[in-house]
């Protein structure tokens, strides 16, 4: 099924090339989660200004990033690689700033989150999509 959003149609296509911007942006959103949720732990419940400065801008950029993407990118696949993406870099972060501990075990299943929203991304259409146009 085909949605009109606008100017531009949602055809359901996860991986076609004419939505390279829209995973450019939902990427970019991806990362600046990681910023946010990094700043959040920063912030010590909101009482220290610059980390809870940098979660406000970031969360609100971030936010956008995914509801900008979502016009070209199915809502739940484009979700799914956010949060997914930037679970990972929050975690991996963590564990090179040595907040948390790292194992082959965390480093396996942070590689698993990844792969799972990179195969999400390589899906080829929605054959319900295609047929709807």
């Amino acid at each position: 099924m085909t949605e009109n959003t606008g100017n531009i149609k949602n055809t359901g296509n996860t991986g076609s090339s004419g939505n390279g911007v829209f995973w450019i942006i939902l990427l970019a959103s991806a990362l600046l989660e990681a910023v946010w949720a990094t700043a959040l732990g920063l912030s010590n419940g909101f009482t220290q200004l610059m980390p809870t400065v940098v979660f406000a801008i970031t969360a609100l950029l971030s936010m956008l990033g995914l509801g900008i993407a979502v016009k070209r990118i199915p809502l739940g696949t484009a979700y799914a690689v956010w949060v997914g993406i930037g679970a990972a870099l929050t975690v991996g972060w963590a564990m090179m700033t040595g907040v948390e501990s790292a194992s082959p075990l965390k480093l396996l299943f942070i590689a698993g989150i990844v792969g799972c929203a990179a195969g999400l991304k390589a899906l080829p259409a929605d054959k319900a999509a295609a047929k709807a146009e």
